[in-house]
């Protein structure tokens, strides 16, 4: 269809420019013809008018140089008003069918090849396509017929497109039908567009970040309107959480000499210190050292039984936490300059804060900007006979299972994502019998096929029963026993368990911060915009609570942006870039990925080639006895720009930053290649991957000649 289409139109576009109508689109042709055209016009109206319309329509559809002619012609033949109400609609429907041949040939094509590259750029036209749109209308420094082509390939609307054009181009269009009046006393194009004229063209340019302004400063205002700010604050930022999101936040505020409050209400250091990142990656290391005494012959050395206290290694979980607790105190933050206060945060009006302190004391603070940085905590359904069985959660087993002198025999685990399969692998290995309950049919869902499925034979071959499209209906606990009803594929089971582990996710903290009084809309997470600034400009929000990614290190990095646009915002802001986003799962072998999988390069339609190198063939996983895993790395089509790379290897986590470097400063495999890596180390899969995906775009032809070339010298 696109082809038939397409040599229609070249074939018009031929009539029209290598036939004698070219002739008649001359300003000197159209002076001396003048008076035939509005001879034809008296006679006949209403058939000149049409023609006149159709050829306007065809011309700017096809982007035929002499629509500037046409217009005056317009004026000449028509008079000022309905000479600009022809062309204003002829020129906006000509405009549109250009914009809409553009997205038929050419959007798909271009989003595909240039998606990363386009993606904030759809995104601004998504939200702001209509203003930049009228912005470009209004200035003729930039040609119609280029700016109809090139809006053709971004998401913006063609209802949009049509009715900004419609009313963009009416200033414009009215100056040249009224200059067309004055047809005969013409010399010349450059006599319309003077440079008064332009100067006039770029003020009205400059109209639209004028009214934009001004609706700002309305919009600010109505925002306020009920709320009156108090003469002075006490603070430049107040921050609500001390987690990672909220001390990168108060350092940022404090290294610039900005007066700070951190307010936090349980403890500092958040999840990651407390529960999550620092607490499980300590377990992991005890249960990987328990599972290679029981396989130390891989090492050469005699199998063992790990003999232990569970107790023990949950006391070593509890000050690995301590030593690291430093890093995030109190003590850290206030030498900082960082005043830190416990207790409870409210948010009274959009530049006060009520404290609550755990002796049930109140202080209130005031604050030009605030930072709400709340993190998130695990998701509990609300399921039958779950508060009648011992449930722990990621936040929660820490506590639950520290005096426990043996780690629970038969453990439960709800959820296949990467806290469910790092913590089912670790208590396998402590001894406990995990089963692990999966609603979809692949255990971390969002990655690859091969990737879940390399993951899932590998926690199934350490005895860990994944039951895969499963789902829990309701727990019982009758007779001192605790037990679970589960559907897989519509058949019911029951499934007795010690202790179940909830590990379906996490959801933001919302509630009690003042935010539903103040209106801040906050679903699932508060809604921010793209400098992460909430419904009031003062207070934005950072980390779990903000979304979209739940990792420590995003929410570090959102700190920056959330900080330095509370502080010095008014002066310049600054768009969170979400560009280049690593993430680790820690089961064994580690899964690591940066930018996109396969599954979503498919889903958002982007053409990618993939290079594969497969860990085994590495001499440093080879003497570590891990030689399993890969490296998947996702190109462009015959470039080396890398658009995601997924890894799975024992030490995954460490090899992915030489990606997550070239992916965010622009570097393709040839300069991963060309890295000397040393021997013999895990990065040097890197490299071999790199040289994999040369090898696949060696240049074939040169090749056969240089082997003729060396064949002729070893002749000579």
């Amino acid at each position: 269809m696109k082809k038939i289409v397409l040599a229609c139109t070249v074939l018009l576009l031929g009539v029209i420019l290598f036939t004698q109508f070219g002739d008649y689109l001359t300003l000197t042709s159209m002076q001396q013809n003048l008076a035939q055209f509005q001879d034809w016009r008296d006679q006949q109206p209403i058939l000149v008018t049409l023609v006149f319309f159709v050829l306007y329509v065809l011309m700017t559809a096809l982007s035929i140089p002499g629509a500037t002619l046409l217009t005056l012609a317009g004026g000449a033949l028509f008079g000022l008003a309905w000479g600009l109400a022809i062309i204003s609609f002829a020129s906006t429907l000509g405009a549109t069918l250009a914009f809409i041949g553009a997205r038929f040939f050419l959007r798909d094509w271009v989003q595909k090849r240039f998606h990363q590259r386009l993606k904030a750029i759809n995104q601004g036209v998504e939200k702001d396509g209509g203003f930049y749109l009228f912005t470009l209308r209004l200035v003729p420094v930039f040609p119609f017929f280029l700016i109809n082509l090139l809006m053709g390939l971004t998401p913006i609307k063609t209802w949009t497109f049509y009715w900004v054009s419609q009313v963009g181009m009416l200033a414009g269009t009215a100056v040249y039908v009224n200059a067309g009046t004055q047809l005969a006393q013409i010399d010349s194009l450059s006599s319309i567009v003077s440079p008064s004229l332009l100067a006039s063209f770029a003020l009205l340019g400059i109209f639209p970040w004028i009214a934009k302004l001004v609706l700002g400063f309305i919009k600010k205002r109505r925002v306020y309107e009920q709320h009156q700010p108090p003469k002075h604050f006490d603070r430049n930022l107040i921050v609500l959480g001390g987690g990672a999101a909220g001390l990168v936040s108060a350092y940022i505020a404090a290294t610039v000499k900005a007066k700070v409050t951190l307010i936090e209400q349980q403890h500092m250091g958040g999840d990651c210190l407390n529960f999550g990142c620092v607490p499980s990656k300590a377990l992991i290391k005890s249960a990987k050292v328990a599972h290679q005494m029981r396989h130390a012959e891989r090492y050469g050395l005699t199998n063992a039984t790990p003999e232990f206290s569970f107790k023990t290694v949950m006391a070593r979980v509890q000050d690995v936490i301590s030593q690291i607790e430093p890093h995030d105190s109190i003590e850290r933050y206030t030498n900082l300059g960082v005043d830190v206060r416990q207790g409870h945060a409210k948010l009274i009006d959009p530049w006060t804060v009520r404290i609550t302190s755990p002796d049930g004391s109140e202080d209130t603070l005031t604050s030009r900007s605030i930072v709400i940085a709340t993190g998130a905590r695990p998701f509990v359904p609300k399921m039958k006979g779950l508060d009648d069985v011992p449930y722990v959660t990621s936040d929660t087993l820490w506590q639950t299972f520290k005096d426990l002198d043996v780690p629970p025999k038969r453990l439960l685990v709800l959820g296949g994502g990467p806290i469910g399969c790092e913590l089912s692998q670790a208590l396998q290995r402590l001894g406990s019998q995990v089963t692990l309950l999966e609603k979809s049919e692949s255990l971390l869902s969002r990655e690859d096929k091969d990737v879940s499925s390399l993951v899932k034979d590998k926690l199934a071959a350490e005895g860990i029963d994944i039951r895969l499209q499963t789902h829990a209906t309701h727990f019982v606990f009758e007779d001192g026993q605790a037990s679970v009803y589960a559907s897989e594929k519509g058949k019911e089971s029951r499934i007795e368990f010690d202790y179940v582990l909830l590990a379906l996710g996490r959801q933001a903290r919302l509630e009690g911060f003042g935010l539903e009084e103040l209106g801040i809309p906050c679903e699932r997470t508060i809604e921010t915009n793209a400098f992460l600034e909430t419904l009031y400009p003062n207070i934005l929000a950072a980390g779990d609570v903000a979304g979209p990614y739940q990792l420590t290190h995003v929410a570090a990095h959102q700190a920056w942006y959330a900080s330095v646009n509370a502080l010095f915002g008014q002066l310049k802001r600054f768009k969170a870039d979400y560009r280049v986003i690593p993430a680790v799962t820690f089961v064994e072998p580690q899964v690591a990925r940066v930018g996109l999988n396969e599954a979503e390069a498919n889903a958002q339609n982007i053409d990618y080639e993939v290079t594969v190198y497969d860990v085994s063939d590495l001499d440093r996983a080879i003497t570590e006895s891990q030689a399993t895993g890969f490296i998947k790395v996702l190109t462009e089509p015959n470039k080396d720009r890398i658009l995601g790379v997924t890894i799975v290897a024992e030490q995954a986590g460490e090899m992915l930053p030489e990606f997550v470097l070239a992916m965010k400063h622009g570097l393709g495999l040839n300069k991963v290649l060309g890295t000397i890596h040393a021997y013999p180390t895990w990065a040097e899969a890197n490299k071999y991957a790199a040289g994999e995906w040369k090898k696949s775009h060696a240049p074939k032809a040169i090749m056969t000649w240089l082997a003729r070339y060396h064949a002729w010298r070893r002749r000579s």
